[in-house]
């Protein structure tokens, strides 16, 4: 049976953001079903989000997973698996674990068999949900329609910082663009906060300085990279050099990115566009929204873009302050968009 979550008091600071993934985001009817997957840890946002959905009128279903499974998680429990198949909006709302990318894909295949609306909030935070969640996604949505537009015209995106990125990707007509703004449609769900273009570059080359914070299980355990940043020379779209004083996270980074053919291989290239996203906090589900450029070394979201090959690993890169490029039109400088 689903689990019904009883916090006493919401915290109201929980409550603007939880609005907006609700509401704005996921623009939930009364007459649709929600599935909300969440964790001890993270119950308390669960729960704001849960008000916001009574609120609203809608039926739903709330799932603590460490009451179906221990964890890390080697699959995700069948229970919520059939149970998020039949809703037509559906959360993750919970922290991540070392190993639970393949649980996390499950959910992810369903949302796309059934075109689920989807808001994916892997380890978020209150701090999140007081910055990032509470952005005005229809201003968002405008920006990256607007980015997204030239981007698909562009052959080339150069990008540059002062901390040493001197990074160009080559793309292709036959690989596909996506907004993920914020405003979530059955076509391609979203993380939220919400706030990014992006594709599977045909190649890249150059260096690319990850000063900001790398993904997945990683960042929980480094955090800011600002003072021991991490820095890729790719070649191909291949990796074939890396750099860091940090040396437990060169060799954590290398084995990630070694776990099969196509783990050190750029499957992602990706722009920011939330605006209300100013500062690096350590978490990947909100600086990769800061307005700027990161890369994602893994699977290609080929079921998306229309890349022709996979892999079973997926890590966000992201670096600070760029000057970017489009076929040699200048459209940020030190992190400020000039469109």
């Amino acid at each position: 049976m689903p689990d019904r979550l009883t916090i006493d008091t919401i915290d109201a600071e929980l409550l603007p953001g939880a609005r907006n993934a609700v509401r704005v985001c996921l623009q939930l009817q009364p007459d649709e079903r929600v599935t909300i997957i969440t964790d001890q840890a993270t119950c308390e946002i669960a729960a704001a989000l849960q008000a916001e959905v009574d609120e609203i009128g809608s039926e739903h279903a709330v799932f603590l997973i460490g009451n179906y499974a221990h964890r890390p998680l080697t699959a995700m429990p069948q229970v919520i698996l059939e149970d998020l198949a039949q809703s037509q909006v559906s959360i993750f709302c919970a922290q991540s674990q070392r190993g639970e990318l393949g649980s996390r894909m499950q959910v992810s295949d369903v949302v796309n068999k059934k075109h689920i609306r989807h808001g994916h909030m892997v380890n978020i935070t209150r701090q999140i949900m007081m910055e990032g969640m509470r952005a005005d996604f229809r201003a968002v949505d405008a920006l990256s329609q607007r980015l997204i537009e030239r981007a698909r015209h562009a052959e080339r995106i150069t990008c540059k910082t002062a901390h040493g990125t001197d990074f160009e990707a080559e793309f292709s007509p036959k690989l596909k663009w996506l907004k993920t703004s914020g405003i979530i449609t059955p076509e391609k769900w979203g993380n939220l906060p919400g706030g990014e273009i992006f594709t599977a570059p045909a190649n890249t080359n150059g260096r690319f300085v990850v000063d900001g914070v790398v993904g997945d299980y990683l960042c929980n355990k480094y955090g800011d990279l600002h003072d021991t940043p991490l820095t890729i020379a790719v070649k191909n779209n291949r990796i074939v050099d890396l750099s860091c004083d940090h040396k437990e996270l060169l060799k954590d980074f290398r084995a990630y990115t070694g776990t099969d053919e196509n783990s050190n291989r750029v499957g992602e290239f990706a722009i920011g566009t939330n605006t209300a996203c100013t500062h690096v906090i350590g978490n990947i589900l909100q600086d990769e929204k800061i307005p700027g450029v990161h890369i994602a070394f893994g699977h290609p979201y080929a079921e998306h873009t229309g890349a022709n090959w996979v892999s079973k690993t997926h890590i966000d890169c992201v670096g600070r302050d760029f000057d970017i490029w489009f076929d040699g039109e200048q459209i940020m400088r030190a992190g400020k968009f000039l469109v």
